[in-house]
């Protein structure tokens, strides 16, 4: 009896860690809207048709600013942006917070600059924490299918 109850005990834990691993491997915009936190980004990743390219293969590294970073913004700025007469500046600004290729956080340096998919670069400071630009990372490497995310504190602007 110990013997089969044992065996089935195996087997169940067998079997449920491969449906875990399957059922919990997510691309950084399924990532972020599990997290339930990122509602305003990934709105305005759909306003400026960014979805399809973020659940792309990548990989990508996200600096990822929550919904308290965007309502921190002047009042109207995030309805401003999500206007279709706007699409092309708000890409701007989300692809600013994009980096190809996946960094993680052991992979930074201080003073280390990155160049983003906007073609411009972001300022890594490690000073006090970790920075970029002149945002807080609050929670980093949060990995992805196609990537990683760093949580940021505020939304960057080019």
């Amino acid at each position: 009896m110990f013997r089969t109850t044992a065996l089935a005990l195996a087997t169940a834990t067998l079997m449920s860690g491969a449906a875990f691993a399957d059922g919990h491997a997510k691309d950084i915009v399924d990532t972020a809207a599990d997290a339930g936190s990122f509602t305003t980004l990934l709105a305005a990743a759909t306003a400026a048709g960014l979805v399809e390219t973020l659940k792309s293969d990548g990989p990508f590294t996200v600096f990822a600013p929550t919904d308290e970073a965007f309502a921190a913004l002047p009042e109207g700025t995030v309805e401003t942006l999500l206007l279709p007469e706007n699409k092309d500046m708000l890409v701007g600004i989300l692809t600013y917070h994009v980096v190809a290729g996946k960094v993680m956080s052991t992979d930074l340096t201080d003073n280390m600059e990155a160049t983003t998919v906007q073609g411009t670069t972001l300022m890594i400071d490690l000073d006090n924490g970790v920075m970029v630009d002149d945002a807080t990372v609050t929670t980093a490497d949060v990995e992805a299918t196609n990537g990683v995310i760093h949580i940021i504190d505020k939304v960057i602007m080019p």
